[in-house]
């Protein structure tokens, strides 16, 4: 059987290909498993394997349940050390599920701690005095502050987790941290309740570093993708198939976020052919295909858009958004499906319930991480269910340049 150095459950897909990619960069030969089943996956060369779920905003008990899954898949792999990964802005309500899976990971394992590090500096994210900060901006502050399905209202990191744990919240400050090593060991181990989650602060890479080699005989750690930095491992990142970056090329984007919104801006302002979907048109998935049909036949080898949302205003009322947001997954996904087949051989998706929905309606098992394009996104490649490769850049909203529809193929050639 197969030995995992690590075992790593993502409660969403950019998530989990964020989190390999930064594995990858570190020097562990990574893929990322879309969901575990009896049947194995081939692990052959692979250091650090990460399951994708969906369970950022399932219900509690469904979000424990799949994680718990995930987790003693991992253990009968082989892994010897587990990371629970979570979005670098602590993506939750105030009953979870960041709280309830980690307490459930912790039990699980019989885990005496659990550090919790959201911070990734290279993409602004960073925890100062236990307090989560998206670039100069307090979380609370943050357009995070507006998001759909998990606003943002709390900084406090230790706040957020106690909402959600029935274990005891610590925190050891940055000062511990920038003392090295041997003193944020002390300190850790100075907090002595058990089990215990403790929130770590981190404000550059080189805290990172710390904190990793401060816990690296902890059997579980967890926290955002940028934890991962500070894992040096001993492989190196895979190489694409010959033929998966030629073919057609799109981007679809299910995300809301004001990093997506701008990346539109920038694609429509450069020219990129574009439709905007609206599921209040009678047949808008054939309207559609009409469209992605000529578009392909006038330059079949531009880049095409297809977006939900270029304004908060689309978003609707609150009662109304769940609904909208789960037929626009689906539309995207079809979309996605019907491309591939028709062709298309690299796709940016934009939102980790798209991304989710995406890889799912593709059939796709697992995904080897390939280069970075930016903090936090990397190329994958795949073969989908029917046998077609495909290069994928799963993005988180908040993620890449404005420019990124635009210049993210360039990692590809």
């Amino acid at each position: 059987m197969t030995t995992l150095h690590w075992g790593c459950v993502a409660d969403d897909f950019t998530g989990a290909t964020d989190l390999a990619g930064n594995l990858a960069t570190a020097g562990w030969r990574t893929a990322v498993l879309t969901g575990v089943s009896a049947e194995d996956h081939a692990l052959t060369g692979i250091d650090a394997a990460v399951i994708a779920l969906k369970t950022r905003t399932a219900p509690r008990a469904e979000a424990i349940g799949e994680s718990l899954h995930a987790l003693r898949w991992l253990q009968r792999a082989g892994a010897q050390r587990y990371y629970f990964k979570y979005c670098s802005t602590f993506d939750s309500t105030s009953e979870g599920n960041i709280g309830p899976v980690l307490d459930a990971l912790i039990d699980d394992l019989s885990a005496p701690r659990a550090v919790v590090v959201p911070s990734f500096p290279d993409t602004g994210r960073t925890v100062y005095q236990g307090h989560l900060f998206v670039g100069d901006q307090l979380l609370s502050a943050s357009p995070m502050r507006h998001h759909p399905l998990t606003p943002m209202t709390e900084s406090d990191v230790r706040a957020l987790l106690a909402a959600q744990s029935r274990l005891p919240v610590s925190w050891v400050s940055h000062e511990a941290v920038r003392g090295g090593v041997e003193v944020l060991s002390s300190a850790l181990a100075g907090i002595t309740t058990s089990p215990r989650a403790i929130v770590v602060d981190a404000i550059s890479n080189d805290d990172l570093g710390v904190i990793a080699r401060a816990v690296r005989d902890d059997v579980l750690v967890s926290g955002g993708s940028g934890l991962a930095l500070g894992l040096p491992g001993p492989g190196t990142a895979t190489s694409p198939p010959p033929g998966v970056t030629s073919g057609r090329r799109l981007i679809v984007c299910g995300s809301a976020s004001q990093r997506s919104r701008e990346q539109i801006r920038h694609a429509l302002d450069t020219g990129m052919p574009a439709w905007k979907v609206d599921i209040r048109q009678d047949d808008e998935a054939g309207r559609l295909r009409r469209w992605l049909g000529q578009r392909r036949a006038d330059d079949p080898d531009a880049p095409v858009l297809v977006y939900a949302t270029d304004s908060l205003d689309d978003l609707g009322d609150d009662d109304a958004h769940a609904a909208r947001a789960a037929a626009i997954e689906r539309l995207l996904a079809n979309v996605v499906v019907s491309e591939v087949a028709a062709g298309t051989r690299s796709v940016i998706v934009a939102g980790g319930e798209t991304s989710g929905s995406v890889v799912q309606a593709l059939g796709i098992r697992q995904l080897r991480i390939v280069t970075q394009i930016a903090p936090g996104v990397s190329w994958a490649v795949a073969e989908t269910a029917s046998g077609e490769p495909v290069a994928l850049a799963l993005k988180s909203g908040n993620f890449g340049g404005t420019d990124f529809f635009t210049s993210a193929w360039e990692a590809l050639s």
